[in-house]
Formats: C-alpha cells, structure tokens, sequence
C-alpha cells in the first residue's frame, strides 16, 4: 500500500511538473502553489464526505515511516483514537477533527495534509522542511469515531462532545482534554463543518469557510494568546480572499463555557476554530476539502516562518458575519391561491439529508414563504411570469425500478408526468431518477405551504417550463443532467 501510494504521488508529480509555479526557496506558498501542493498530495481514495471508521483507518496506521503513532485512547464502542506527531520544532501546533461524527471535510483535508508532510523530493523540499523543523504537529483526525460511523453529531452517548470541555462525561471529551494538557500546544485547529445555509452577512454569497478566535470569558478580551489565533486567521483569509473572494465569514465570537475550542483559548493555546460550510455544485465538499489543506498548510507555513504578527486586528474584525439566509431553491414572485385570495410569494426550499439502513435519501421540503427578500438561493428563479401546475402520474406501472432508464425518466418528467408507479418498489427504496417514484396508486404530494412537499410544474402558457421534484428545481428546456437521491414513497 505503501508503494503504491508513492508511486501515485510521484506520477501526479510528472503530471503537473509543466504547469505547477516555480517556488522561490524559502518562500510561502501562494493560493496557485497551495493548490498544486493539494493536486500533488490528495489521498485519491477519497471521494465522498461519508465514510467509515474502517475504510479510513490504515491512512493512519500505515505513516509510521515519518510519524510517530499513538492510541491515546478508545471511544465508547472501543475503537481506537490516533494520534499522529510529525516534526522537531520549539512550536506546538495541534489539530483535531470529527468530534461530531458527520462533520468529515477537515478529516479528508488532514489525510492531504499528512501525504503532504511526508513527502520528499518534490519542489515544496524547502517549505517541507521549514514546516518540520520549526514546528511540532500532532494530528488528531477522528476524535468521535462511533458518531463517524452512525453518521450523527454525537458519540454513541448522545453526547455533544464540544459541550463537554469540562464535564467530560464522555470517554472521548478526557482522550482531547488529556492530549491538550500532556502537549501543551501552542496553536490549536479546531476543525469542523457547518450548515450549507450559511451565507455571508448580507451577500447572496456561501460562508463557504467559517472562522473564529473562540473567546476565552464572557467579556470576550483579547490577550496575547488570542491575538495570535486572530493574527493567523487574518492570513489564512487574505489567502482565501484570492480564491473564493467574498465567501469568508466569521462566527459570533460570544463565549461557551462548555465548549473545547473556547476553553483549548482560556488553557493557553492560540485557538482557530475552522467550520466548512458550502459550495455551489459541491455536495460531496471536495472543493473545500481543498480549500481546507490550502488554508492549514497555509497557517503552519505562517507559524514557522514566524510572519503572522505583521497584522493588525482591525483586519480580524473586519472579516465580515456568519448569516443564516441560504436555500438550496428560491422561488421568487409566484403567483398563489387560497382561500380566495390571489397573491405573490416566495417559496424557499432546502433540502435536507435522512438515513436509512442502505445509504441516505434527500427530503425536500418548504422552508418558509412569503416576502423572502433577505433570503438567498444556491439557485433562484423568477417565477412572476410563470404559473404553477401539477403533476400526473404516468399510466401504465412499471415492474421493477430498473426497468426505468434515465432517458425515460427524463422523457416523462418534460411530458408532465411527475411520478410513475413501480409494482415491485420496496418502501425506503434508494434511486438516483428525477422522477418521484410511488410503490402504489397514490397522489403525488402536492401541498404548496410550509413544510409541504415541492413537486410541482411552472408553466409559461401550456409549455412546462421548470419541474420541481422533491425539492429539486429542473429546468426542462436543457438536458437533466444532475445527481438526485430520492426515496421511494
């Protein structure tokens, strides 16, 4: 495995030699060569943000050439909790990731990280060895990996480990408490990811990258120690600035007593809390697991080459505010009837993950209607000329799911037909169609008001124009080109 992972870091290597930007020797990295580095450097056999405890875990065992291994404890269903420590430097640096268990964007970013960190002859030689020889890394990639595997924020306790810094009730909370206080690190990555929903205050634009220096009392001061999380933050921003321009926000910096990254600050290590949020066409946050590796090799680069001081904190502060105005989908100006009445509102529509026993589906529900004019969408339509119709049920049954292509699918759903029946469909059944698919004569669902079910036609006229299936906005005029996740109903 071992060989094979060099050998794919040293093809990669020949595959970018041509367009990868020279390096000045000691210099930093700027966003183009950050970006190559994660090219170089990303685990290849991570593709999706959902993972297992024990398809990942020999991405951990297996670096003891360069790192120093260590079981520092188990979790509740007894699994075992790495660390990993890397370099000789006077500087202690500590990340940690996946305290809550579906929260996997920096963990991936971390298995790039370490790729990176032991790599050899490459053109990063010299940034390499600044890195390691300057500083002292210790990794804690999975710190919750019972919640990982259940997929859910909590561990197997139902315990949110962020809120239990100092009751540490749960076996997990005292493994990081006691790594903290046996380090002693001097900055610490508290890494996380957050709602898609969140958008930059007053910009349509995603909180695609959350920051925050936590606060280490409630009069939120600031003393050395978190200036110097403040003064990385502001470089890891200027950074971001020039690659994703205007999708950095900041949290509100209101102190949590119970929380690991508020109390890592008031114990004395220079804390930057990193939350992942989201991207437009990014479901499965590959995007900003590279965004992630770019902005900690970034920050590691920053602490060894000692160049974080040069900023003023006014550049903290003006990093602007978290929001909470994001939909997958606004409708705009439809026109709607009830009760008699005739009127205009907006529709907002989110949707959101469940699981099941074979994988997870996408619920897609109403959010919220009316005046929607300080909401935002990842997609937005004008609906003021168009008008609402509902689906129909396709005559003639199906047997079995896969007798229905994709083609046929998208055939149907332009001829306004919504939903078909499939006689041998199981309940809870999975399928990846953009078509609602009932496992009996039913209704479609078909409720336009909050909560509803968003499966419905906008018409111009007598031509269907748009579909919405489970929350899902297609347009009919172009190819349905589109990954879903739906569930048979």
């Amino acid at each position: 495995m071992k060989t094979l992972k060099r050998s794919l870091q040293i093809l990669s290597l020949i595959a970018l030699f041509c367009c990868k930007p020279t390096l000045e020797k000691g210099s930093a990295l700027n966003p183009e060569q950050l970006e190559s580095a994660y090219e170089l450097y990303r685990q290849p056999d991570i593709q999706q943000r959902r993972f297992k405890y024990d398809s990942v875990i020999h991405l951990i065992k297996e670096r003891d050439a360069l790192f120093q291994i260590e079981e520092i404890g188990k979790s509740v269903e007894q699994k075992p909790i790495f660390q990993l420590s890397i370099g000789n430097g006077s500087t202690k640096v500590m990340l940690w990731s996946q305290m809550h268990g579906n929260e996997s964007t920096a963990t991936m970013a971390l298995f790039d990280l370490m790729n990176f960190l032991e790599g050899q002859e490459d053109d990063y030689v010299d940034i390499r060895e600044k890195i390691l020889s300057k500083l002292q890394i210790r990794i804690i990639p999975i710190v919750n990996p019972d919640g990982m595997d259940m997929w859910i924020r909590r561990n197997k306790l139902e315990i949110d480990l962020n809120r239990d810094a100092v009751a540490l009730v749960s076996p997990e909370a005292k493994i990081l408490k006691n790594a903290r206080d046996t380090f002693e690190p001097d900055f610490g990555f508290n890494l996380h990811d957050q709602q898609i929903y969140y958008n930059v205050s007053k910009t349509s634009k995603p909180a695609t990258i959350s920051v925050l220096a936590p606060a280490y009392n409630y009069e939120t001061e600031v003393n050395e120690v978190r200036k110097r999380a403040m003064q990385v933050i502001i470089g890891m921003n200027q950074m971001l600035q020039q690659t994703i321009p205007g999708q950095v926000g900041k949290y509100d910096d209101a102190f949590e007593p119970r929380a690991f990254g508020d109390n890592f600050q008031k114990w004395g290590t220079s804390t930057i809390l990193i939350e992942s949020g989201g991207y437009p066409q990014d479901p499965e946050k590959q995007n900003i697991r590279k965004l992630n590796f770019m902005m900690m090799l970034h920050a590691l680069i920053q602490i060894a080459e000692q160049t974080y001081p040069q900023y003023k904190l006014e550049d903290y502060y003006a990093i602007p505010d978290n929001d909470l105005k994001l939909m997958d989908v606004m409708i705009k100006n439809l026109s709607l009837e009830n009760s008699g009445y005739t009127y205009q509102a907006d529709l907002g529509i989110r949707r959101r993950e469940a699981d099941t026993q074979e994988g997870y589906y996408v619920n897609g529900s109403i959010e919220d209607m009316g005046d929607l004019s300080v909401f935002y969408g990842y997609e937005t339509l004008d609906a003021s000329e168009l008008e609402i119709r509902e689906g129909k049920i396709y005559e003639t049954p199906f047997d079995q799911i896969s007798n229905i292509t994709k083609e046929k699918a998208d055939q149907l759903l332009k001829s306004g037909y919504l939903a078909v029946i499939v006689k041998e469909a199981k309940g809870n059944e999975i399928y990846n169609l953009p078509i609602l698919i009932l496992s009996q004569k039913d209704k479609i669902p078909f409720k336009i008001r909050t909560g509803g079910s968003p499966n419905f036609y906008l018409a111009k006229g007598e031509e269907l124009k748009y579909a919405l299936v489970n929350g899902y906005l297609i347009d009919l005029q172009n190819k349905i080109d589109q990954e879903y996740r739906m569930i048979v109903q």
